[in-house]
């Protein structure tokens, strides 16, 4: 009978190839955040949402082949479209879309009570004749905090074509992906609360009502005279704008400038 090899171990007494096993629910949340940024990559790429969901779940099921049990794998791949149909954002995905992506899956996953945090991309043209309201000189400094994908950041472009943009986002999957699409812009992963503004000549935001009153404090503290605050569709009732541009139905671009 042969002798059997022994199986040599990694430092710290792990098999070799698990001594940077990721632990659990990590590799979940990293399939899932993958599976979110390619569905609004390709849904802001204008490709049918029902595509894009198809194409976002199939990433999903391919991920969770790599899961060590059935019930992670069916956790995996079932996450990205019941968080889909729990954000609302699958609305308008017709029935026979749902059938396909969720065909993909083996079985339904039960619903959890969980949310996905919302994601919410800006508008093209909504950020249009701000240049007009906002006068920055060529090369100034503007900041998109919480960039995303980096629609904001391409629709900052579109109107300071001149300008050095830079995007701060704290998900680095995000932020990946939009240092991907916006090659022009200085994309960082960081805490836009964090983040000191003081050298910027105007700060996007495209957040939540709850973030304009922190938002107002730290414009005020940091923003030199002069320089702008620009918040899409959420006021920031401490403030008083300049202008309101009304380009997006219902999503109206508060601007303000630091007295």
């Amino acid at each position: 009978m042969a002798a059997r090899t022994p199986t040599k171990s990694a430092p710290g007494g792990k098999p070799p190839g698990r001594a940077f096993a990721l632990s659990w629910p990590l590799p979940a949340l990293l399939a899932w955040s993958a599976c979110w940024a390619l569905f609004l990559v390709l849904h802001d790429l204008q490709l049918p949402v029902e595509w894009s969901a198809a194409v976002a779940t199939a990433l999903g099921v391919a991920s969770a082949a790599f899961a060590r049990s059935s019930w992670r794998r069916l956790l995996i791949a079932a996450g990205f479209p019941l968080s889909l149909a729990a954000s609302g954002l699958g609305a308008g995905l017709p029935a026979w879309g749902w059938l396909l992506a969720l065909g993909l899956l083996a079985m339904l996953y039960p619903m959890k009570t969980w949310r996905d945090a919302p994601l919410f991309p800006t508008p093209r043209g909504s950020l249009a004749g701000l240049d007009k309201v906002a006068r920055l000189p060529a090369g100034a400094r503007i900041l998109d905090a919480g960039c995303g994908l980096g629609a904001g950041l391409a629709e900052l472009r579109s109107v300071f074509p001149d300008a050095r943009l830079a995007g701060l986002e704290w998900s680095w999957p995000l932020r990946l992906a939009c240092g991907l699409r916006c090659p022009f812009a200085r994309i960082r992963r960081g805490d836009i609360w964090k983040e000191d503004w003081s050298g910027y000549d105007l700060v996007y935001m495209f957040q939540r009502p709850e973030s304009m009153g922190p938002a107002a404090d730290k414009a005020r503290r940091e923003l030199r005279p002069g320089a702008w605050l620009v918040s899409l569709e959420f006021e920031a009732p401490a403030l008083r704008p300049e202008a309101v541009l009304r380009n997006a139905h219902g999503k109206p671009a508060w601007v303000y400038r630091m007295k």
